[in-house]
Formats: structure tokens, C-alpha cells, sequence
């Protein structure tokens, strides 16, 4: 399957013949068939027919906008896969001893993702974190005797900060950041992970609503308007293992520079050109179409892209069987 993303400035969008068309002036850029088509991702002014619109609402493609810099707007979204039942139990779920082993489960996945980023990296620029490891791994010990999701927060909260401490001890003195920072990026590393974060937020999102389950009924955040909190529990293992370790090939391997971000003083915080833009999102295509055999439940190779997919099978079968321990993280090695 295709996920089709729009970053040209005046760029059509059209359904033709079974094909998805994306023109800039009388050029065809890209055609993609429609059957192989699983979601468009729109960051600039771009033109969409209300025909095209139709097609991928029929067929259940999610259409996403951004803006230029790669703020979140909103989506246009099928209700093919409604499942009123599962969402009613997953509500049921809320607040319960499912939610506090699943929060167990997931938040101890991230942090020891967090770890083997950070070895990682450190051992290839030789750079010394053994003090943030050893106090990173105190923290996912003491999650497995916490009573409360806020304890399990409180012990990820800072694992978080002494990960980024190390990151930007081991990345590239041009991309050199102090900490993490949001609303707004206010540097061009924080931008990239604000980005990738924000993609693969939607990403999770529509695999979410196809298997019939609700993005906004979570387990381990806390209720946010307008926030889809089960989209940002089943985020938090793969953070580490997908956005932060693009970033950081990205800039460690010298791929993108500071010349591909601009710094808006009517909108403060750091953006990618339109060129920087291109290099992130090809980067982060490539990275979803990598294989990987990190899953334990199964013995072949699948990419990242499908392993979301199948971990939000677990996710549901655990769900459906009231049973948080059927669900197991994506664990690094």
C-alpha cells in the first residue's frame, strides 16, 4: 500500500481512470492507482477535486492537512469502520486494571526503546551516557510495582529527559539542541521530532479508526480536548524506534542542514523549507517501508508500517478479551 505526500506548492489533486493524479500546472508528478492507495498527507496549498475527495471517502483513505512548516490542521476521514461495540467496551476499559498493566506494558517498552537509541548512538560517536542509562533503567525497574498510571507518568516523565539529556550529547554540534521543546520547536532537532511525532500521530490514528476502535478513548493519557489519546498511547513505543532515529540519521549522517530550516519571527519556533521538508518526508518513507523482525509473536520479517498494523491487532484482541497481558511492546535488541 501507498501513503502519497503533497509538499509542492500549487499542486493539483485529481481521480482519473482508477488513478490518483497529483499535477503541478499540465505535468503529472505522481499516479498512483486508487486500490493501492492507503492515505494522502497534504502540507502546502494544494487543490483537491471534490471527485478525488468522493473516491477516497468511498474507499476509506484518510486525507490529512498541514501546514507549510508541518503543524496539524485536521482530516477527512471514512466511517466505513465503525465498530460500536468494540468502542464501547474499550470505553468500559478506561480507568481500570486494564489500563494500569497496559500503561505498564507500553511505557516500560518506550523507555528501554529510549536505551538502546541512546547505546546506540553513543557508541557510534564514542560518546560516554553510562550515568543516564544507569538512571534510565532505574526508572523502568521501579515501573513494575507502581499502583497508579500517574507513578508510571511521574518514572517516564523522567526517563524522557534524561534520554533527550543524551541525545544531545551524541548529536552533530550543527543540530546541537538543550532538551525537548514543542509549541513551538525552538530548535531545528526539536522541529523534526515535533514533525515525525505529528505524522506518525496520524498514522496510528486512521489504523486505529480502521480496526474500529476510537482514537480519543484512551488508556494511559489523560483525556485531552480534541486530542486522540488512545493514538498517543500506541505511539509511545514506537517514538524512539521510528521518529528519533530518523532524525538523528538524518543528522548524524549529514543528510540535512541548518540551511533547510527558516526561523519565523511572526510565528516563533523552527520549520522546514520546502527542500528540508522533501528530505524529511522521503527519509520517513523509507524508514515505514524497512523490515523488521522486533515483534515476539511472530517468526518473518514485516515493515514497520505493518508492524503498527499488527500490534493494533494485539492491541484489539486484547481489548476484546479484557486481558492487558495479551498485549507485548515492540521490544529493541
Amino acid at each position: 500500500m501507498s501513503y502519497l505526500f503533497v509538499n509542492s506548492n500549487g499542486a493539483h489533486i485529481n481521480y482519473d481512470a482508477n488513478y490518483i493524479v497529483v499535477k503541478y500546472g499540465e505535468e503529472a508528478i505522481r499516479k498512483i492507482p486508487v486500490e493501492n492507495l492507503e492515505a494522502i498527507y497534504i502540507f502546502t496549498s494544494v487543490q483537491i477535486t471534490s471527485q478525488c475527495v468522493v473516491q477516497c471517502l468511498k474507499r476509506g483513505i484518510n486525507i490529512s492537512y498541514y501546514s507549510k512548516g508541518g503543524s496539524y490542521f485536521g482530516r477527512l476521514q471514512s466511517t466505513n469502520h465503525i465498530n460500536v461495540q468494540r468502542q464501547r467496551k474499550q470505553a468500559a476499559l478506561a480507568d481500570s486494571e486494564f489500563s494500569l498493566e497496559l500503561a505498564k506494558s507500553i511505557v516500560g517498552g518506550k523507555i528501554h526503546n529510549q536505551e538502546i537509541i541512546l547505546r546506540r548512538y553513543a557508541r557510534s560517536e564514542e560518546k560516554d551516557v553510562k550515568d543516564l542509562l544507569v538512571r534510565m533503567r532505574q526508572s523502568l525497574k521501579k515501573i513494575g510495582n507502581c499502583e497508579t498510571i500517574t507513578e508510571i507518568m511521574g518514572y517516564e516523565g523522567n526517563a524522557a529527559k534524561l534520554y533527550f539529556d543524551g541525545l544531545s550529547r551524541v548529536v552533530h554540534e550543527e543540530f546541537a539542541f538543550k532538551g525537548r521543546s514543542r509549541r513551538p520547536p525552538r530548535d531545528e532537532f526539536n522541529s523534526m521530532l515535533s514533525l515525525g511525532y505529528s505524522i506518525l500521530m496520524n498514522e496510528i490514528y486512521g489504523r486505529l479508526e480502521n480496526k474500529g476502535l476510537n482514537p480519543y478513548f484512551g488508556f494511559i493519557h489523560s483525556d485531552r480536548e480534541k486530542h486522540p489519546t488512545l493514538a498517543s498511547d500506541m505511539m509511545e513505543e514506537w517514538r524512539a524506534t521510528l521518529v528519533d532515529s530518523l532524525v538523528m540519521s538524518l543528522v548524524n549522517g549529514h543528510e540535512i542542514h541548518t540551511e533547510h530550516f527558516f526561523h519565523n519571527r511572526d510565528k516563533p519556533g523552527y520549520y522546514l523549507t520546502t527542500e528540508g521538508m522533501n528530505i524529511f518526508l522521503k527519509k520517513y518513507e523509507k524508514k515505514m517501508q524497512t523490515a523488521t523482525q522486533y515483534l515476539d509473536y511472530i517468526d518473518y520479517a514485516v515493515t514497520f508500517r505493518q508492524a503498527i498494523d499488527l500490534q493494533i491487532n494485539e492491541l484489539t484482541k486484547a481489548i476484546e478479551n479484557e486481558d492487558a497481558f495479551m498485549y507485548h511492546p515492540i521490544w529493541l535488541r
